[in-house]
C-alpha cells in the first residue's frame, strides 16, 4: 500500500494523488511493483529498501553522499503477530518492528516504509498526532520518534498491569496458562528493552546534528524524545526485574507444593502398606500368635490389629509434622 499525504492549508493532512515536494510518501507491506517504484519511480537507494523490509534490521542512521539520502530506521513497539499477521487472544506477548524513514531532499520528500500496517503511521495520517506539518521534515521525523517512544510507555503500562492482574490469578490457581503467559510478558520486556536502548543510540546520533541538519525549534523535541525514551528504557528495566524476581518466587513456591504434595503421598503409601504386612502374616499356613484365646482367635482381630497400627503411625507422623 503507498499513499501520498500532504499538509494542507488548515493543517490537516490530505491525501493526494502523486508525490510532490513537501508531500509524505507512506508505504506499507509493498509489493515487487510497489518496491520497484520506490526505487525507479522515487529513486530511493535499493539497500535502503531492502534494509527497510528486513525485520531483523536493527535501529540505525546511515547517509549516503552520492545520492543526498538519509536513511533512518527505529523499532515500535507491537502486539505480538503469528506469522499469518493474527493477533492472539492468549496467552498475550507484545515485540517490535522496524520502521523506516528516508529523506530525499533533492525531491523535497519524506518516506515512510514498514512492513505491517501499525499505529504510528496510522496515528500520523489521521490527525490524531497535533501540529504535523509534512513539509518540515525534521520536526516530522521529530514528532513521529516522540510518538513511537509514548507509545512504548503505553504499553509498558499495559504489560504492568496485566502482568500484576496475572500475578493475582497465579495466588488463586497455578496453572500453565499464567505462567506462559508471565514468560511472554518477561520476553516481550526484553524485546522492548533492546529496541529503546538501540533507538536511544540513534537518537544521540541524530542530536549531533552532523546527518540531520536541526533547527532551533527542534531541539526542545529532541530533548522531550531522549527524555521519554530514557522514562521508557528505565521502566522496561524496572519492570523486567520487578517480573523476573516475581517468575523465580513462583517457581520456588509450585517446586514447594511438589515436594509437600510428594511427602504427603508418601506417607499415606507407608500407612496404606501396614494392613497389607498384617494381612500377609495372616494368610501364612504357619501358626499364628493367640490361637485358642478367646476374643483374639477370630477374623476380627486382625482387621483391629492393622486399623490400630495405621493409626498409631498417621500419629507419628502428624507429631514429626509430615502430616497436614
Amino acid at each position: 500500500m503507498i499513499q501520498c499525504l500532504l499538509t494542507g492549508e488548515n493543517g490537516a493532512i490530505e491525501k493526494i494523488g502523486e508525490p510532490c515536494p513537501g508531500c509524505w510518501v507512506n508505504v506499507v507491506a509493498p509489493t515487487e511493483e510497489e518496491r520497484a517504484w520506490l526505487e525507479e519511480g522515487l529513486g530511493v537507494l535499493p539497500e535502503f529498501v531492502s534494509s527497510a523490509l528486513d525485520d531483523e534490521e536493527t535501529s540505525r542512521i546511515d547517509y549516503d553522499e552520492d545520492a543526498h539520502q538519509i536513511f533512518v530506521i527505529v523499532d515500535y513497539p507491537v502486539v505480538g503477530e503469528d506469522g499469518a499477521g493474527v493477533r492472539p487472544q492468549s496467552p498475550l506477548q507484545y515485540d517490535t518492528m522496524p520502521l523506516s524513514m528516508v529523506f530525499l531532499p533533492e525531491r523535497g520528500l519524506f518516506v515512510t516504509i514498514s512492513l505491517l500496517d501499525n499505529e504510528v503511521v496510522n496515528d500520523m495520517a489521521s490527525g490524531r498526532v497535533r501540529n504535523v506539518d509534512t513539509r518540515l521534515r525534521t520536526r516530522f521525523l521529530l514528532q513521529m520518534l516522540l510518538h513511537i517512544s509514548q507509545l512504548y510507555l503505553v504499553y509498558l503500562r499495559r504489560i504492568d498491569r496485566l502482568s500484576s492482574n496475572t500475578e493475582a490469578r497465579l495466588h488463586a490457581s497455578v496453572r500453565n496458562e499464567e505462567l506462559i503467559q508471565m514468560l511472554n510478558l518477561e520476553k516481550s520486556l526484553v524485546y522492548f528493552s533492546t529496541s529503546l536502548k538501540s533507538d536511544e543510540v540513534t537518537l544521540n546520533k541524530i542530536a549531533q546534528g552532523r546527518i540531520i541538519p536541526l533547527y532551533e525549534d527542534d531541539q526542545d523535541l529532541l530533548e522531550d524524545v531522549l527524555v521519554e525514551v530514557r522514562q521508557a528504557i528505565e521502566m522496561a528495566n524496572i519492570y523486567s526485574g520487578t517480573l523476573s524476581g516475581t517468575m523465580d518466587a513462583f517457581a520456588s513456591i509450585i517446586s514447594n507444593n511438589l515436594n509437600i504434595v510428594m511427602k504427603v503421598l508418601s506417607v499415606i503409601t507407608i500407612v496404606m502398606a501396614i494392613p497389607n504386612i498384617v494381612f500377609g502374616f495372616y494368610g501364612m499356613n504357619v501358626g499364628l500368635p493367640f490361637e485358642g484365646v478367646p476374643l483374639l482367635d477370630n477374623w476380627a482381630f486382625p482387621l483391629l490389629l492393622a486399623a490400630a497400627c495405621c493409626l498409631v503411625a498417621a500419629w507419628v507422623f502428624k507429631r514429626k509434622g509430615m502430616w497436614h
